[in-house]
C-alpha cells in the first residue's frame, strides 16, 4: 500500500509541476510537459514491480506508435482557440479528433501487421 502511496504520490507532483511551470512560462511547462516523465515513471514501476523487461519493451513499442495519434491535439487545439471557439467546445473536438486518431492507426496498423 504504501508503494502505491509513492506512485500517485510522485505522479501527482509531476502534473502539478507541469501545470504551476506552464502558469509561469509556456516553455518550460512545455518543455517539462514534452518529457517523456509518465512513460519512464510507468517503466520504473512496472519493471519494480515485475522484472518484466519484455512488458516494458512492449510499453515502449506501444507508446511509441500511439504518440503519433495524440500529436493531432496539440495542432487542433490551438487553431480552434485562436480562431475564437471557446476553451470547453475546443478542447472536446480536440479530443474527439484525437480519439478518431487513435482509432484509425491502430487501425492502420493492424494492416501492417503491427500489433500493440
Amino acid at each position: 500500500m504504501l508503494q502505491y502511496a509513492l506512485k500517485v504520490l510522485v505522479s501527482a507532483i509531476v502534473v502539478v509541476a507541469v501545470a504551476e511551470l506552464g502558469k509561469r512560462s509556456s516553455l518550460w511547462g512545455a518543455l517539462l510537459a514534452s518529457l517523456p516523465l509518465t512513460s519512464l515513471l510507468a517503466f520504473i514501476w512496472i519493471y519494480r514491480d515485475t522484472g518484466n523487461v519484455a512488458a516494458v519493451a512492449a510499453l515502449s513499442t506501444g507508446i511509441f506508435w500511439l504518440v503519433l495519434a495524440s500529436l493531432p491535439l496539440f495542432l487542433i487545439l490551438p487553431a480552434l482557440l485562436r480562431h475564437g471557439v471557446a476553451f470547453w467546445p475546443a478542447l472536446g473536438l480536440a479530443c474527439l479528433a484525437t480519439v478518431g486518431a487513435y482509432f484509425g492507426l491502430v487501425w492502420a496498423l493492424g494492416r501492417l501487421g503491427v500489433r500493440i
